[in-house]
């Protein structure tokens, strides 16, 4: 037997499909397993709110030991979990292959699974990630859902509140009256012959935010890799299913991977790079489709076709070289480290991006900014996601940048938002952005 393990983590397909791996008696006694393995190592404690909620149970019940613990409380661990892999991937020593065999965050996601499949889902969480659709229906009339949904609509965000638990305090995406696929179609642009990348081709995967929420960083990324020779393509068939995984809907996530790997198949087997435009579709397209749909071909020919736009783009500079005209960013530069390119494990090639920016100062965080999805949209965990970001709040007032980025959008959205209401400070930095919007902004493409 071995303390920790010193080897890459590798991970279990998950058998969503076998009726057993609902049965509730089964995850209790894992629950059981993993936790009583957690509370002897607690290096996990800092990272969010799930380790403390039970790391308080253990402590506070009558023998300080998990056995007089109940294992109704086990709900509140749960709950908490964001799916951000990161104690998985950055804290844990017994993930497999060591002998303990330990996957928390896969874990939690079987209990959300089983606790849906036994008539336990939640309904508001579960509307709000059918994004395709809320997209489609909030399109035609975006300035006025943007209004009534914006912070400042007191009265309407109180009564949302009210009636379906999204917390008042709380930012919402706004909706755009185009979408990215739409516009781009209209769009087509000649890439920059003079590139030193200039050949290369690629497919740019919208992703639901990108399409339905923020085109202008979709549109950012395509005149960045059009000034530095690249031709695309943008393609976008559905979501890729993150936040049905955050409801535990493995049968929908299932659904969503067929349909788009196999749009998309035709375009991997040209060879092409698909791109992808936020971190979580990244990891979704990568690591978690492979384990829910093992034997799908399309599948897996996607997952070794994609690569995040930081990544693709660092090794632009690093194969060819990026085409020269970058200008200073006066203020320097905050990135924030999302959780799910990190789980990406591809490095932090969004730091390693920025600091292509010439005479910029470039400051990087690597904590949680907390929101993970609709937990830190619900008004019962809104709380609990400030908390968890309040370190990475406190860091990017500390480092007094101009600009604030992440490669999940959202992320630096939270960060700004909690910020300013918290009272950490008064002046806070331009954003939120994706670091591609930022190199676009330096090569003037962009204002």
């Amino acid at each position: 037997m071995q303390e920790g393990s010193l080897e890459a983590p590798t991970r279990h397909t998950i058998d969503w499909q076998d009726e057993s791996w609902y049965d509730a008696g089964a995850i209790e006694a894992e629950m059981h397993r993993v936790f009583d393995i957690c509370h002897g190592c607690r290096r996990c404690f800092n990272l969010c709110e799930s380790f403390p909620r039970l790391f308080d149970m253990i402590d506070e019940s009558e023998t300080g030991e998990l056995d007089s613990v109940a294992s109704s409380g086990f709900a509140q661990v749960a709950d908490a979990c964001t799916l951000c892999d990161m104690c998985f991937m950055t804290k844990c020593p017994y993930v497999p292959p060591h002998e303990f065999d330990l996957d928390f965050p896969h874990l939690m996601l079987r209990y959300r699974a089983a606790e849906r499949r036994h008539g336990g889902k939640k309904f508001v969480p579960d509307q709000l990630g059918r994004m395709d659709r809320n997209a489609a229906l909030a399109r035609p009339f975006a300035p006025l859902v943007n209004w009534m949904t914006k912070r400042g609509s007191t009265l309407i965000r109180r009564l949302m509140e009210k009636l379906a638990g999204i917390d008042a305090r709380a930012g919402l995406p706004k909706f755009a009256r185009r979408s990215f696929k739409s516009q781009a179609a209209r769009d087509p642009l000649t890439p920059n012959a003079q590139a030193p990348a200039f050949g290369r081709k690629a497919v740019i995967y919208a992703t639901c935010y990108v399409n339905s929420n923020n085109p202008d960083m979709g549109l950012a990324t395509r005149k960045l890799l059009a000034h530095n020779g690249v031709e695309t393509r943008v393609d976008y068939s559905a979501c890729c299913g993150m936040p049905y995984l955050e409801q535990g809907d493995l049968e929908q996530v299932a659904k969503q991977a067929i349909k788009v790997a196999r749009g998309l198949r035709p375009l991997v087997d040209q060879g092409l790079p698909i791109l992808t435009l936020t971190a979580s579709c990244g990891l979704m397209f990568k690591f978690e489709w492979p384990l829910i749909l093992p034997d799908n071909e399309d599948v897996i020919a996607l997952s070794k076709a994609t690569v995040d736009i930081t990544e693709y783009l660092v090794d632009i500079a690093k194969t060819e070289g990026l085409i020269g005209g970058m200008k200073p960013l006066e203020g320097g530069i905050t990135v924030h480290a999302a959780c799910h390119a990190r789980a990406q494990n591809m490095g932090a090639k969004a730091l390693q991006l920025m600091k292509y920016i010439p005479e910029t100062e470039v400051e990087h965080i690597e904590r949680c900014s907390g929101h993970g999805g609709t937990f830190g949209v619900m008004a019962e965990t809104h709380d609990a996601a400030m908390a968890v970001g309040k370190t990475a709040m406190r860091t990017m007032v500390r480092q007094g940048k101009a600009f604030v980025a992440s490669e999940c959008p959202l992320a630096a959205k939270h960060l700004l938002q909690g910020a300013l209401y918290m009272g950490e400070a008064q002046t806070l930095p331009q954003g939120p952005f994706h670091p591609i919007e930022l190199m676009a902004k330096s090569y003037g493409l962009i204002d």
